[in-house]
């Protein structure tokens, strides 16, 4: 069990969290919520001891096992490795035996020190420490040609499924994963979701992945009103309960100031005549009915709406044998397809497989699209009438220009726009009053997400392309695109491991596996019942 005692966080005036205590009780799975900004990684590092409350007591297990942001400290060493470093206690033992067999004669000492050591690794598991992390790499993608290699020859997101897998290491009491499903395919996801379920330790994660939330969470964790609430069931559970218990408290008050205006009026009316003890009656009434100041809520929601200046022709798009290598290997081979107008196609497959070349190879020469990183090696592209087409690249922070502000950047993309055109739409991205001023340079991953959602208000093109769009979104902003693209009229490319995402918005299936390409007509739950048969 992990427990928290009137634990309280600020920074400088803002109260994150006040006089909290809850506990989290082994056997549940708690999905820790809120807005960016709220508090969650701040709680989670209270939690795992790597940072101290600034009041309260916060008392954990021996045994936890926490996903690290750190991508490079351990890239000295192998990937096998790195993951048995999550049971500390046996990777210690494992160090100290290896130099003591390293020496050339063993005293008695040693001898003695040795047989402890041995003990240690029997009842940590580690004579199948390798197997077992090789099971866990396994299934976060991780091939077995890689295990033995060091961290350093690895990729970022591969890294980073090394250190989850790191933190599902050496059966730990409790696991604390902060964003566990970043730079996860939908497979990858499906065995953690699984994985997670079958722990009976104590979970606590927290996620933008609102199907990852309701699959997993068996609580919901919600840090909003400057405290943490906790609700049984998943993020949309959650999300209803709160909403119904805060309707309720605001129709109570609202009851109460109504009751308190009739007694007013009573008093004011009465209080110089001869119903004296009735007046005085009345204003305890009053004193008891007097209602408390709701605290507010932390929640901002962006407002999306993806408008098209005109439609596409019939045919938004038709390719034929389109061709796409890096360095000799072809990752897309003669690929065909015609798109129709209105069709919101998602691109699914394991990382790596060839999503985000195909985007860019369709790319190469479409209307609306200025980018030196998209091509092709071979095949046809034809974009059809009146196409217009916006993109929002994987890298997009790449490509927004450093050395100006928001406003100002959003402005180079319409010149003919007003400014109080400029300021609602960065108003509706919660780049409110002065924040339309900050530099370029200072934005977050959330931010500039967000100010590229702006981009594609304002040109409103009527065909969509997006890579990995949720990446640094919260989960009211990911909603919001989720709607936005459900009523959006006109043509969709996606790419995304959001689950609900690609269950709600797409009409199409192109499927990535083993150097193909399926095309499925149709939805993923569509295509899931397919496959599943």
């Amino acid at each position: 069990m992990i427990s928290v005692s009137n634990v309280s966080m600020r920074f400088g005036g803002k109260i994150l969290f006040e006089d909290v205590t809850t506990s989290f009780v082994p056997g549940r799975r708690y999905g820790l919520t809120g807005p960016n900004g709220a508090g969650k990684s701040t709680f989670m590092k209270l939690l795992s001891g790597e940072n101290e409350p600034q009041k309260g007591t916060v008392v954990r297990p021996k045994k936890i096992g926490v996903l690290r942001q750190d991508q490079f400290a351990f890239d000295q060493f192998r990937v096998v490795d790195t993951v048995i470093m999550g049971n500390p206690p046996l990777w210690k033992a494992l160090e100290e035996r290896e130099v003591l067999y390293s020496k050339p004669e063993l005293t008695d000492e040693d001898g003695m020190r040795l047989g402890e050591l041995e003990g240690i690794v029997a009842e940590e598991d580690g004579y199948s420490a390798e197997s077992d992390a090789a099971v866990l790499l396994d299934g976060l993608d991780i091939p077995e040609p890689l295990h033995p290699r060091m961290m350093g020859e690895l990729q970022g997101g591969q890294k980073v499924r090394v250190l989850l897998a790191q933190a599902l290491f050496g059966r730990p009491a409790a696991l604390l994963l902060d964003e566990p499903t970043n730079y996860l395919d939908l497979e990858s996801i499906h065995w953690l979701q699984n994985f997670l379920t079958h722990y009976d330790g104590t979970l606590i994660v927290i996620s933008h992945d609102r199907h990852f939330l309701n699959s997993v969470c068996t609580h919901t964790a919600d840090i909003d009103y400057q405290t943490i609430i906790t609700y049984p069931g998943g993020y949309d559970d959650m999300v209803l309960q709160k909403t119904q218990i805060r309707s309720r408290i605001e129709a109570e008050n609202a009851q109460r100031e109504k009751k308190i205006a009739q007694l007013n009026e009573f008093i004011a009316r009465f209080s110089a005549g001869t119903r004296a003890s009735q007046v005085t009656s009345r204003k305890k009434e009053v004193e008891r009915l007097q209602t408390t100041e709701l605290a507010r809520s932390n929640i901002q929601r962006p407002f999306i709406r993806f408008e098209m200046k005109r439609p596409s022709g019939r045919h938004a798009l038709e390719f034929k044998g389109v061709t796409k290598g890096y360095d000799g290997l072809e990752v897309i081979r003669d690929f065909s397809a015609a798109v129709q107008r209105g069709e919101k196609i998602a691109l699914m497959g394991r990382n790596g497989a060839g999503k985000t070349t195909l985007l860019k190879a369709l790319l190469a020469g479409a209307p609306g699209v200025d980018d030196s990183d998209v091509g092709r090696d071979s095949g046809t592209v034809t974009w059809g009438h009146e196409v217009q087409a916006g993109y929002f690249a994987q890298d997009h922070r790449a490509t927004i220009r450093n050395g100006t502000t928001v406003a100002e950047w959003l402005h180079e993309w319409d010149p003919q726009a007003s400014r109080e055109e400029i300021r609602g739409l960065l108003g509706q991205m919660l780049f409110s009053g002065e924040e339309g001023l900050k530099p370029t340079d200072a934005l977050s991953g959330g931010e500039a997400a967000r100010l590229m959602f702006c981009k594609l208000m304002l040109q409103k093109p009527n065909v969509l392309v997006f890579d990995e769009p949720t990446n640094h979104l919260d989960l009211e902003s990911i909603n919001a695109l989720n709607i936005a693209l459900q009523k959006f009229e006109g043509t969709v490319l996606l790419v995304t491991h959001d689950e609900d995402l690609v269950d709600e918005v797409a009409t199409r299936i192109w499927h990535f596996e083993r150097g193909a390409i399926e095309d499925f007509a149709g939805t993923y739950e569509e295509y899931a019942a397919v496959v599943a048969r």
